[in-house]
């Protein structure tokens, strides 16, 4: 009976006096778990995958800053220009073996294959102005064949 009166008159004293008794906890003492309508294992769940994911982010984003430092330093070497200590240290960082993504491998192989093709003979002719590679190309065909011709009718060879 006791309690009965107490629960009932308790609870109407503390709406009057606000909760003063100091009991129970304000809404601004609560822990953040409770703040976010979870229990504490599951908000420590939830921490926990929280730190797992930005640990994730922040190897990616190193993986990231790696290949593109490896892009800089071979275009570096391409160019016999100075090497820089930050893209060595941030190649470092993820291990030391990274591969560029594909777009990047293709960039560069096209790249290293347009100046191979520059360095070659036919690349320097292409450069000379006012020069058709065409005939050029017709007219040395035509002397080999006729090179061939004579070569038959040569009694000697």
């Amino acid at each position: 009976m006791a309690f009965m009166v107490k629960s009932m008159v308790g609870g109407q004293l503390k709406n009057l006096t606000g909760g003063l008794g100091g009991e129970e906890k304000s809404e601004g003492e609560k822990s953040p778990a409770e703040a976010q309508g979870m229990t504490r294992e599951e908000y420590e769940e939830y921490q926990r995958q929280l730190v797992e994911e930005k640990m994730e982010r922040d190897a990616q984003f190193a993986q990231r800053k790696a290949e593109r430092a490896t892009v800089r330093s071979h275009f570096r070497d391409k160019y016999r220009l100075p090497k820089n200590e930050t893209d060595d240290n941030q190649i470092q960082l993820v291990g030391g073996d990274v591969e560029l993504p594909k777009e990047l491998a293709k960039m560069i192989e096209q790249d290293n294959e347009e100046e191979e093709e520059k360095n070659s003979v036919i690349g320097q002719l292409s450069n000379i102005q006012n020069l058709d590679l065409d005939s050029l190309k017709d007219k040395a065909s035509a002397t080999l064949e006729d090179l061939k011709q004579s070569a038959e009718k040569c009694m000697v060879m």
